[in-house]
């Protein structure tokens, strides 16, 4: 079975920390931002830090018919925290912008009641089974630098959730596409876990 993973070269995040921690969990991962390259591979990352539109500007036109592409033809697609965000209809952080429309549900800001951003590990609350969880038991903990989440996330797309000033879907997804609002590059044996799971992810989930 290939290990090949494409990483969505989107112009923000530490690229090279996703790109070894798939190395890590045994994948062959290159980082890439030509249309053809992400339309003919089979398992692709969109990582992230930062701001919702910066990223989501980058993915249009081309990049973002070729991400389809890719889809329609089979791919898995993993969104690690903003990438996650991205897969949503639409964030909020500095004015509305419209997402990819993967996944049903909304990027808005977390309760100013608590620490913004959350930075630092937190609780993960497994909702329903997912290739990507396989294994891991509920309450582990992961590593999240965030300030907005998603909200209005289906119950039939949340595969875990966490607490922090309000509970949201901090893994979710529909199909072949799945993301964690989380940093698994960051999560140590946990985080590794995932990455391992998903490189062995073979077909839609729902």
């Amino acid at each position: 079975m290939s290990r090949d993973v494409l990483i969505v070269d989107l112009g923000v995040g530490n690229l090279g920390n996703v790109r070894r921690a798939l190395a890590a969990a045994g994948g062959e991962a290159r980082v890439a931002a030509d249309p053809v390259a992400i339309s003919r591979a089979r398992r692709l990352v969109l990582p992230g830090v930062g701001a919702f539109r910066p990223p989501r500007e980058r993915l249009r036109g081309a990049l973002e018919a070729a991400l389809a592409r890719a889809l329609a033809a089979g791919a898995t697609l993993l969104g690690i925290c903003v990438g996650y965000q991205l897969l949503f209809e639409r964030g909020e952080e500095h004015g509305t912008t419209d997402g990819l429309g993967l996944v049903a549900g909304s990027v808005t800001a977390l309760p100013s009641s608590v620490p913004v951003p959350q930075i630092g590990w937190n609780r993960l609350e497994i909702e329903r089974s997912h290739p990507l969880v396989e294994g891991l038991d509920g309450g582990c903990e992961v590593y999240f630098v965030h300030g907005f989440a998603p909200e209005g996330v289906a119950r039939e797309s949340t595969v875990a959730t966490t607490l922090h000033g309000r509970r949201f879907a901090s893994v979710a997804g529909l199909g072949r596409v799945v993301g964690t609002q989380f940093h698994p590059e960051k999560s140590g044996d946990v985080g590794l876990r995932m990455l391992r799971n998903f490189l062995a992810w073979e077909g839609a989930w729902s």
